[in-house]
């Protein structure tokens, strides 16, 4: 798919983009600490492309051939901190008049937009936002309405991380104007060249990708909105993972079934009022994978997409398994996932500086049961006359900074001194034991016959004696 262009932004006319945009972002950086922060109408400005063909029902289209287009979502509420003051609202008349792109003009009125924030100052915070529209078609719609209206959903996605929004818009018959239809879309167009629509349903998560640890629990945020009129019928969620797909839970109309053991989704009273969220406890990595949560009403149906990784932090080891020349050190790194991880060697002198090694060998990859890794990292150690600390660093995407572990490599002269001294103790233990075992043998047979003694002639007491 072709890679859109930034947005846009707030219009006025007859300032160009960038000029419009700098002055936003001067505002923006300008703006009081202390202003008292209210809701404010504007207009937020989207580039987008249209894919001309294709019936979707959520997600990004994979059509190549697409044109440009415009989407202008009118008098979306914004928290304002007082950045937003003296702008003016979008004009038409700033768009190219050789070639201008097919623009959709959204009433918002009947849903709200949320992260309407990170969608208006994207190119202030240095993000861009994907914008694909394409062509719609309801699960059911009246025949009256057949000829008299066609449908849009949007996608639209701030990068970095950032939230995902997807609406669905119909299109608005303007009674002065019936006879002119767009060139490109073939639908009636207002006076000023433009397709009118009305927002019915968005469908937006803030997380579209998350990581947790394994054996923690995960929230995965759903959100949505929907025009009066319309009805909730259901709230699906499935998870996608290495081609395989299952259903995780269901909701339809006051009715909840979990497949997957444990998973929740949030109170009736929260979900009727736009909260979709699925709740996970107790994460495995067969949770692993993309979650895909679909609101369907009684018209129109849309999605989002959420990515939950599962991580596990690598226990790490360090022993010397060898003290004989030359001296074998093993790293152990145990218990990790996903599958990439870093190992690094350093040797470092007293009083120097710790010095980079890279003759260390690794053992084949074992897995777990569970489906977490292990490895092992060997290396010769050189400790010199005066002996060496040697440091095995791990590396990992589950870990805030590398582990470490270190060991201390004496040099050959202690490392003698110290077998010899452990050779001798252990002799001088041996000693004591067969010592012992001779005297325990030698004084056996007369404690056995004392204690048969012991049972001849000791008397019965006079409660056990024979009437």
């Amino acid at each position: 798919m072709e890679k859109s262009s930034r947005r846009r932004g707030l219009r006025a006319a007859p300032m160009g983009a960038e000029g419009w945009c700098l002055l936003l972002c001067v505002a923006l950086s300008q703006a009081a600490d202390t202003a008292e922060k209210q809701w404010q109408a504007v207009d937020v400005v989207l580039d987008c492309f249209l894919a001309e063909e294709g019936k979707h029902h959520g997600g990004f289209a994979s059509r190549k051939d697409m044109v440009r287009a415009l989407l202008v979502l009118r008098q979306v509420p914004v928290l304002d901190d007082g950045s937003l003051e003296g702008f003016a609202d979008f004009q038409l008349s700033t768009l190219a008049k050789d070639s201008p792109p097919v623009t959709f003009e959204a009433s918002v009125n009947l849903v709200q937009i949320p992260h309407a924030e990170a969608l208006l100052h994207a190119d202030c915070s240095e993000t861009e936002v994907t914008c694909e529209i394409s062509r719609y078609f309801p699960q059911a719609r009246q025949e009256a309405t057949v000829e008299t209206a066609a449908w849009f959903i949007t996608n639209m996605q701030v990068s970095g991380g950032g939230p995902s929004v997807s609406i669905v818009m119909r299109t608005l018959r303007d009674p002065e104007n019936v006879a002119v239809l767009h060139p490109t879309v073939h639908l009636p167009q207002s006076p000023q060249g433009t397709v009118l629509t009305a927002v019915e349903l968005q469908v937006s998560t803030d997380t579209p990708s998350l990581n947790f640890l394994l054996g923690s629990s995960a929230s995965l945020r759903c959100n949505f909105s929907m025009a009066p009129g319309l009805d909730l019928t259901r709230v699906e969620w499935r998870l996608q993972h290495r081609g395989n797909g299952q259903l995780v839970y269901s909701w339809t109309t006051g009715q909840g079934q979990a497949k997957r053991e444990g998973a929740t989704l949030e109170p009736e009273h929260l979900l009727m009022a736009g909260d979709a969220s699925l709740n996970l406890p107790s994460l495995t990595l067969k949770d692993e994978g993309a979650y895909i949560c679909q609101v369907t009403t009684s018209l129109y149906q849309a999605q989002q997409i959420i990515q939950l990784h599962i991580q596990a932090s690598p226990k790490v080891r360090l022993h010397l398994a060898n003290e004989a020349l030359p001296p074998t050190l093993i790293c152990n790194i145990v218990g990790y996932y996903p599958l990439d991880v870093t190992v690094t060697w350093t040797r470092e002198e007293l009083g120097g500086a710790p010095t980079p090694v890279s003759d260390a060998s690794f053992s084949s990859l074992r897995e777990s049961p569970g489906g977490t890794y292990s490895i092992s990292s060997s290396l010769t150690a050189e400790p010199g006359s005066a002996g060496a600390a040697y440091t095995c660093q791990v590396t990992h995407v589950s870990l805030d900074k590398p582990i470490e572990a270190r060991a201390w490599v004496a040099p050959p002269e202690q490392r003698t001194s110290a077998s010899g001294i452990l050779f001798a103790s252990s002799l001088f233990l041996l000693a004591l034991l067969y010592l012992g075992l001779q005297r325990w043998k030698a004084t056996s047979p007369k404690v056995t016959q004392d204690c048969k003694a012991l049972l001849v002639t000791s008397p019965l007491p006079q409660s056990k004696k024979k009437e």
